[in-house]
């Protein structure tokens, strides 16, 4: 009898041999894989197919994968799919600019199976609580843990799975102000090689939902220390 699959990867690579790889590793590890060799083509896929998450490749021909991750994370079917950029870029302001697009992690290339394995169990983990706890709640703030579904004044947000994750790790204790390499080890499980920096990108774009909201600042920012959900 066949195994379950772990999952639904749509790979969006226009390099046969890298495409090859991938697709051998993730399928050997228990997952479902689908292959696009530009950046149309994987757009398509996502409207045809339930896909789990979305390794996606820089440099594509026509349409970069920056303009692809913006478009994915755009849809309302398909923005809450986590996307992993895979890229030979490696400087900061590159990184800062994939995760700015809506990105949910980041590997540069040459990078190992196992680390990129661990990067897609860790993006595919599902958003958990403590046992018998099915809601947080902060102010007009909710959380719906069996359902992964976050509202203020009872309008969701639209969250990426990061995100959610971040706001059910302040939620559970409100006003405890958490270091960033603390949120790194909450937040990312398998928070390999993940910059610090990358906390500071998914708290601006959290608070950037709540404000949108019209909740105000729920995030406290404490200068060389790190953030809290404690509205002033």
């Amino acid at each position: 009898m066949a195994k379950p699959s772990k999952g639904r990867v749509l790979v969006v690579e226009d390099e046969p041999s890298q495409m090859e790889i991938l697709s051998y590793n993730l399928s050997a590890d228990g997952y479902d894989v689908a292959k696009a060799f530009s950046g149309e083509e994987g757009l398509l896929i996502l409207e045809e197919q339930e896909v789990d998450l979305v390794l996606l490749d820089w440099m594509l021909p026509e349409t970069s994968g920056l303009e692809v991750c913006r478009q994915i994370k755009r849809g309302k079917a398909t923005k809450s799919i986590p996307v992993i950029m895979l890229t030979a870029r490696g400087e900061e302001d590159d990184k800062i600019r994939g995760l700015d697009t809506g990105a949910d992690d980041y590997v540069v290339k040459p990078y190992s199976v196992k680390e990129l394995l661990a990067r897609v169990r860790a993006s595919l983990r599902k958003v958990g609580g403590d046992k018998g706890v099915d809601v947080l709640r902060y102010e007009d703030l909710e959380i719906d843990l069996s359902r992964h579904v976050a509202t203020l004044f009872g309008k969701a947000l639209n969250l990426g799975p990061l995100e959610l994750k971040m706001l059910c790790v302040f939620a559970a204790s409100p006003a405890r102000v958490y270091s960033r390499e603390q949120l790194l080890e909450r937040v990312w499980d398998d928070n390999l090689d993940v910059e610090t920096r990358t906390v500071d990108v998914h708290v601006g774009r959290l608070r950037k939902h709540l404000n949108a909201a019209g909740g105000g600042d729920y995030i406290r920012t404490v200068r060389g220390i790190g953030y809290a959900l404690d509205r002033i």
